[in-house]
């Protein structure tokens, strides 16, 4: 069975199971949820998926705030956890802390780079993938204005932005990008009424396609597309079917491989910064029964040649990490 441990209030404490057994794996969802059709929720499916395929438990924790993050990690240390899995950039400066009072625990974050020999930080190539869904939405425009909104304003949302905006001009160079970010707390990863409101005004604008990048925020944008008559990009998970034949695709980053290749490996495992690009399927576009009236064999051709020019290098895709600057949109 699965050891769920929810954190209910600031106050609440993370009592875990006396006796369990003390090599249980365990993951820590961010804020959000782990349903949030999104990130965590590619993280839990990792996560059920190694407990079906070995028959094993495993330990989660949701977060409700951000005072509980340090009390989370050393919960499931302290009893015996490991390893232990977090999902988040918001985890890292608090693990680079952390992390060294239990060297025996392995520890992977994902979204973030903690330099410790206990710690694998797994980054994805989130401008790559959404560079490809933005080469599909600029074809399937007929306004030729696409919206992103995205969830917190941090770096990482602008990669994602970054690397839409790239593959609609490179595909489209006279389309207009219009992009909102829901906030600048990690309240902006769950308020799918915000999200909304933001669709709508992008529709007003003249979007006919939006893309979110916002966690269980995203929900409410891919809603507002579809009550508007217009069509949404996904992230993260494949979101076709909560709107089918209304979501074009959804970017997939495989957060969901990057937690079940943890969990298999087990305590010890190989550490160190480990990048998922297109190379290593690492990201990618949807493509299923929900939306494959919607993708013409014109834009499979064209989203796989961009697929295959940036593994072999003659694309490059600007990371917006390393530059502060998008190239194809003034964040």
């Amino acid at each position: 069975m699965t050891f769920t441990r929810s954190i209910l209030g600031a106050a609440a404490t993370l009592a875990l199971a006396a006796g369990a057994a003390g090599a249980d794996p365990a993951i820590i969802f961010d804020l959000g949820g782990k349903f949030d059709k999104s990130f965590n929720e590619s993280a839990y499916t990792g996560a059920k998926r190694w407990q079906e395929a070995t028959g094993g438990s495993f330990r989660e924790i949701e977060m409700q705030s951000e005072a509980q993050r340090e009390q989370a990690i050393r919960r499931l240390a302290e009893a015996g956890s490991n390893p232990i899995v977090m999902t988040g950039f918001a985890f890292g400066s608090i693990l680079d802390e952390v992390a060294p009072d239990y060297p025996d625990t392995s520890f992977a974050i994902i979204d973030a780079v903690v330099d410790q020999p206990n710690v694998r930080s797994v980054m994805f190539s989130d401008h790559e993938g959404s560079y490809l869904v933005g080469v599909l939405a600029a074809i399937a425009s007929e306004s030729g204005t696409l919206g992103f909104i995205g969830g917190m304003d941090v770096p990482l949302i602008r990669q994602f932005g970054c690397g839409y905006a790239q593959g609609i001009k490179a595909t489209n160079p006279d389309a207009k990008v219009i992009a909102n970010m829901t906030g600048t707390t990690p309240a902006a990863w769950n308020d799918p009424v915000k999200g909304s409101e933001l669709a709508k005004a992008q529709i007003s604008q003249g979007a006919d396609i939006i893309y979110a990048a916002a966690g269980g925020t995203g929900v409410g944008v891919l809603q507002a597309a579809a009550d508007g008559g217009i069509l949404s990009i996904g992230v993260d998970s494949n979101q076709n079917h909560l709107h089918p034949g209304k979501v074009l695709t959804s970017m997939l980053k495989r957060v969901d491989n990057a937690v079940e290749r943890a969990f298999n490996d087990g305590p010890g495992f190989e550490t160190g910064q480990m990048e998922l690009g297109l190379a290593e399927d690492g990201v990618g576009y949807a493509l299923d029964e929900n939306n494959e009236a919607l993708i013409t064999e014109e834009m499979k051709a064209a989203v796989e040649e961009a697929r295959q020019k940036i593994i072999s290098g003659e694309v490059t895709v600007v990371n917006y990490y390393e530059n502060n600057t998008c190239p194809a949109y003034d964040f």
